[in-house]
């Protein structure tokens, strides 16, 4: 037997043992750019487009954080954008990199883990500057220290339980319990922002909350093999965090 006909025996062998995923069948499996393993093990192969929005989000992150930082006008704020700012570029950069340079199984698995717990990271560090700048310190520092107690335990739920598809989902539903918490102070919100700016804060949860729903049926799966529905949900994600910085650039002037 030649050593390609041993190959693909063994490619043959580990599509065979690969569960159908909704990104590939099981003759699809891919393998990484030295041939050693398949490319994000059984979650299947990646569509051209996945990780390059996330990524050019994070290169254009750091621009755009260093000028909120210089029109931050008070300690307040400037502490506020830091947080909200580490937040976005780390949610970014984690996504980015899982999606496009995470081959190993090993890398595959703490990656993932890694970028779902950075969901909580920036829902809870978007939240910081209108708990520090805009509400009332009666208002602000109790639900802010609410927000980011929810972001530990879901990223602890994430981190320690994710492993398995039976719990993959693991505290997802806390997404939308924090992405959704400026509803527990809407009165206070519409009297220090006006209906105008909170327009810009409900649109970029809307936008997160269809993102949400397209991922979670996996429909709008326009082209799989270079645009599937991850990347619609990236693309919203994008969109709605572009809502949100607006309105950040607003308030902490």
């Amino acid at each position: 037997m030649t050593n390609s006909d041993e190959t693909t025996m063994v490619r043959a062998a580990e599509v065979s043992v690969a569960p159908d995923t909704p990104f590939t069948h099981r003759d699809e499996t891919p393998m990484s750019p030295h041939g050693a393993a398949p490319i994000f093990g059984h979650y299947g192969e990646k569509p051209r487009w996945r990780g390059r929005i996330h990524q050019a989000a994070f290169f254009v992150s750091i621009p755009a954080g260093l000028w909120l930082m210089s029109i931050a006008d008070t300690t307040a704020a400037k502490v506020s954008v830091a947080i909200y700012w580490v937040s976005l570029a780390g949610l970014f950069g984690t996504s980015s990199s899982y999606h496009l340079y995470a081959y190993s199984a090993g890398a595959v698995k703490w990656m993932r883990r890694a970028d779902h717990s950075m969901i909580f990271v920036l829902i809870a560090g978007t939240y910081t500057p209108f708990c520090l700048v805009v509400l009332p310190p009666s208002w602000g520092i109790p639900m802010l220290a609410g927000l980011w107690t929810i972001a530990v335990v879901g990223i602890a739920m994430k981190m320690v339980r994710i492993g398995t598809d039976k719990n993959q989902k693991s505290g997802s539903w806390l997404y939308i319990v924090m992405g959704w918490t400026a509803l527990a102070a809407l009165p206070k919100l519409v009297s220090e922002l006006g209906w105008a700016r909170m327009g810009l804060l409900f649109a970029g949860g809307i936008l997160y909350s269809i993102g949400a729903a397209i991922m979670g049926t996996k429909k709008m799966n326009v082209r799989p093999a270079s645009f599937g529905y991850h990347e619609v949900w990236h693309a919203m994600t994008v969109a709605a965090s572009a809502c949100h910085f607006a309105l950040v650039a607003m308030v902490i002037r």
